[in-house]
């Protein structure tokens, strides 16, 4: 199978912006459109799903991520089930424990074990299954069964919220473009599921990280810069949890020793201060950046360790050039490849 392409579009005002990206990325051959959920950093993402389920015809839609401790898990499934109809079977869940949406409201990432009994009823619940919640059998009874099952891929860096996505779901979420820690990152993710008795290989990969498209590597790095301090903020919490010296690669946790803060009201936008300790030899390994040739070549590396799906973080200038040159000169090379 030949890798697909999939844009995460900010629900950033005005809505109509949102929207138009949208459509446009379909039309340039993206097969995936999702959208963050962080409901005070950015607009409420629920509704402008609806309105793009409308807008588009054959894009699948969804989060990525959202997860289950802003939004109560029964009401976060019936919210997909409802997008579901409205989409006619176009939309995938994106979950992880929360970091913006969580923290920026004075909470922390949802705990693991809770996160994991989440997932495991929002993935039977939303899909028309019957659940046990809280001591109480609950069905969504309108659910249309005709349609198919939304997937549901879990986020996660750390062993422990890998073994959940290996466990539970239908494939991992990445944020990062490095093959060795994709890699190892999937291998951990297919150890649980095994151990689980499901099928390691069943496992989709999906990688997330924005794109520049130019011959320009400074300016292409000037604008990534800020997409290596947001993942910093996952690492910490690995760093905190599992210390310095654990099986978590180097690779991931070494660049950062040179951070020095996060300011959340710029989180994942362009030329954010908190993104200036990221070195361009980062930039380059955890994004997909340089010429047309170059992306390329990049997206073949993910590839070739498996990736099936590489999501473009669309937070960058030019944003309709980026979607033009993909629509033109990469998504057709991977697609014939």
């Amino acid at each position: 199978m030949a890798i697909s392409f999939g844009v995460t579009v900010m629900p950033d005002p005005p809505y109509r912006r949102f929207l138009d990206l949208l459509v446009h990325a379909e039309r340039n051959g993206f097969e995936y459109g999702w959208t963050y959920d962080s409901h005070v950093l950015w607009q409420e993402s629920i509704p402008l799903l609806a309105l793009a389920a409308d807008r588009t015809t054959t894009m699948k839609l969804g989060h990525f991520v959202t997860n289950p401790g802003t939004r109560e898990p029964t009401v976060l499934a019936s919210a997909y089930a409802t997008l579901h109809d409205i989409s006619d079977g176009r939309m995938v869940m994106g979950i992880g424990r929360g970091d913006s949406a969580r923290r920026v409201i004075g909470l922390q990432p949802v705990k693991v074990a809770e996160f994991e009994a989440d997932c495991l009823m929002l993935r039977d619940f939303m899909n028309g299954r019957e659940v046990q919640w809280n001591e109480k059998d609950l069905t969504l009874p309108w659910v249309r069964k005709e349609l198919p099952d939304i997937p549901l891929y879990v986020a996660g860096y750390g062993p422990k919220a890998l073994a959940v996505a290996g466990r539970v779901s239908d494939g991992v979420i990445i944020q990062l473009a490095d093959p060795v820690i994709i890699e190892w990152i999937m291998d951990t993710a297919r150890k649980a599921a095994e151990e689980a008795g499901r099928d390691p290989d069943a496992l989709q990969c999906i990688v997330g990280a924005p794109s520049k498209v130019t011959s320009d590597m400074k300016q292409a790095c000037e604008e990534v810069r800020w997409f290596p301090a947001m993942v910093s903020n996952h690492v910490m919490d690995l760093i905190e949890r599992y210390g310095w010296n654990s099986d978590i690669p180097k690779e991931l946790t070494d660049y950062v020793k040179a951070r020095k803060f996060y300011d959340y009201k710029d989180h994942s936008r362009v030329g954010a201060a908190h993104g200036e300790f990221a070195t361009d030899e980062i930039c380059e390994r955890f994004t997909v950046i340089g010429d047309a040739e170059q992306c390329a070549k990049k997206l073949r590396e993910l590839e070739a360790v498996g990736v099936d799906q590489f999501n473009l973080y669309l937070m960058t200038e030019g944003q309709e050039e980026v979607l033009d040159i993909y629509g033109r000169d990469i998504i057709p090379q991977l697609a014939n490849a």
